[in-house]
C-alpha cells in the first residue's frame, strides 16, 4: 500500500481515507482539493498538472515524516493528480487519521500547506483568452516553459 503518491487518473477517495482508518485513530480528516471555475476574477477552463514524480512522490513522504514527528500517533496518506483536469475535478487528497479531531484538522492543513511550499507539481491554467503555466503551487515564481529551469536556484 502507497501511502504518498503522484497519479494521472481519478484519485479513489475512499481508498485514500482508508490507508488512514485505524482502531486507535477516532478522527480521520480528509481534504479533497477540487479544480475551481474562477481564480482572480478570470474564468479556467481546465487545468493542466505536471511533476516531477519521483521527488514530488519524495516530498509527499516527507511531509507524512514531519507530521509523525509532531504527532506520531497520526496516519498520513497523499494523493495527488496529475495531467489534464476539468473543473470540479479531484487534484489532490489528504487523509490524516489521529487519535483526536483537532489534530487530524491541524495535520490536514499543515499538509495542503506544506504540498505547496515543497512539492515541485506545477500547474497550467487554461482560460477563455489564453493559458500560462503559472509555476509553484504557491504562485510566487512563474514557470514559462512549464518547469523550474534546474540551471537556476530550485531547491
Amino acid at each position: 500500500m502507497k501511502l504518498f503518491e503522484i497519479i494521472e487518473e481519478a484519485i479513489p477517495v475512499e481508498q485514500v481515507m482508508n490507508k488512514v482508518v485505524h482502531p486507535n485513530c477516532g478522527a480521520v480528516n480528509l481534504f479533497v482539493g477540487t479544480v475551481r471555475e474562477l481564480t482572480k476574477g478570470k474564468r479556467t477552463l481546465y487545468l493542466e498538472y505536471a511533476a516531477y514524480k519521483e521527488m514530488a512522490e519524495s516530498q509527499l513522504t516527507r511531509i507524512g515524516q514531519e507530521i509523525k514527528e509532531k504527532c506520531p500517533d497520526a496516519r498520513i496518506a497523499i494523493t495527488h493528480r496529475i495531467g489534464r483536469l476539468a473543473i470540479s475535478d479531484i487534484a489532490v487528497v489528504i487523509a490524516v487519521a489521529t487519535p483526536h479531531r483537532a489534530d487530524s484538522y491541524e495535520y490536514s492543513r499543515y499538509a495542503i500547506e506544506r504540498i505547496k511550499e515543497i512539492v515541485p507539481i506545477w500547474k497550467k491554467e487554461h482560460w477563455e483568452d489564453g493559458e500560462a503555466w503559472i509555476g509553484d503551487q504557491k504562485e510566487t515564481r512563474a514557470y514559462p516553459t512549464g518547469k523550474p529551469d534546474m540551471g537556476g536556484h530550485e531547491s
